[in-house]
């Protein structure tokens, strides 16, 4: 590399770990001259700034050839199978097996631009988008979603999970809020997948009052109490997508197709996870 690097560059020891999963050239042909890890690094560098493509940099490579690699990853799935790759090589670094026994499921509304297409719901806080999420215990992706934000979460929760059968052996359970409770759900995810569905939620969910005698003093705080109370297992979907947000890109959801969006959040989990292999 002749530049000077940015901060959203690969160091020598992420890319050692990355080099080894990115595609080969193709066979036959001219020699590839396009260095692979510049592109990565511009791709990094849009998904960390939000930056343009036609604004660019111009010490990076030009913006239509690392366009041309990020829609061929995106199509044939590359971004995918890297990110999995690395997800799996962090769990084994932390002691636990390559796949998980346990999930937590969530969706996030995001706003989105004129360019999000039928994606698009009109509320009182303008166009939205949602991204579904599932993710293990320790808050790594293992699957992504983008569609309509008026998809409800429990038939969300269906196209998200839908392809993943047989990709998990050791998936036992997930943990879902109270927004996947309907339509049974539930069932539907232990008859395709064989998976159970525990909802968490506070035992005073849903309470509308309690029956008391006349004139009874009632203690709410027991029954209700006031201020912010953290759920198990909840908070920990809450964290990744609070990771995402940390990227300018992701901040909205600028993207045409939803399959673009998804790319971006597996490069923004890629880098995390390359951050934690290469340290010592």
């Amino acid at each position: 590399m002749k530049r000077l690097s940015y901060p959203s560059d690969l160091t020598e020891k992420e890319w050692a770990i990355l080099e080894s999963l990115s595609p080969p050239a193709k066979p036959g042909g001219h020699p590839r001259t396009t260095d692979i890890r510049e592109v990565i690094n511009a791709m990094l560098y849009l998904d960390r700034t939000g930056s343009q493509w036609r604004v660019l940099p111009h010490e990076f490579l030009p913006w239509s050839t690392v366009w041309s690699y990020l829609r061929t990853w995106r199509n044939d799935g590359t971004w995918n199978r890297m990110h999995t790759a690395l997800r799996e090589q962090v769990r084994v670094k932390q002691g636990r097996q390559p796949t998980p026994s346990a999930a937590i499921i969530d969706s996030q509304e995001v706003q989105t631009t004129q360019k999000g297409g039928s994606r698009l719901r009109w509320g009182q806080k303008g166009q939205r988008a949602k991204r579904h999420v599932l993710v293990d215990t320790t808050g790594l992706l293992l699957q992504v979603l983008v569609h309509a934000a008026n998809i409800q979460d429990y038939r969300g929760g269906k196209h998200l999970l839908a392809p993943l059968q047989g990709r998990f052996p050791r998936l036992k359970l997930i943990w879902a809020d109270s927004g996947y409770k309907k339509e049974g759900f539930a069932e539907w995810v232990k008859a395709e997948l064989g998976w159970d569905v525990e909802i968490v939620e506070h035992p005073w969910s849903g309470l509308r009052g309690v029956w008391a005698p006349k004139d009874a003093v009632i203690d709410w705080e027991k029954i209700r109490p006031s201020g912010f109370h953290v759920l198990p297992h909840r908070w920990i979907v809450e964290r990744t997508l609070a990771w995402l947000s940390t990227w300018r890109r992701l901040s909205k959801d600028y993207e045409v197709l939803p399959s673009s969006e998804e790319a971006w959040i597996y490069i923004a989990m890629s880098r995390i996870m390359l951050r934690r292999l290469a340290r010592t």
